[in-house]
């Protein structure tokens, strides 16, 4: 078996949700943040990234 389906199959909940987590929280704040024009136009797809993400990630095994 090679080094990446071995790799895939290591996956584990905790530190993919924390990741997923973390994308969502940072696309809420560029969403809510006054300074940055580009951080606003790119905070929606950082969210939904990271809801995907988590959707995903929820099925892992723990």
């Amino acid at each position: 078996m090679s080094s990446f389906i071995t790799g895939l199959l290591r996956f584990r909940r905790g530190p993919w949700e924390m990741v997923a987590s973390i994308l969502i929280a940072l696309g809420v704040i560029m969403l809510m943040q006054p300074f940055a024009i580009a951080l606003y136009t790119y905070s929606f797809i950082i969210t939904l990234i990271g809801t995907v993400m988590f959707i995903i990630v929820s099925h892992f095994p723990e």
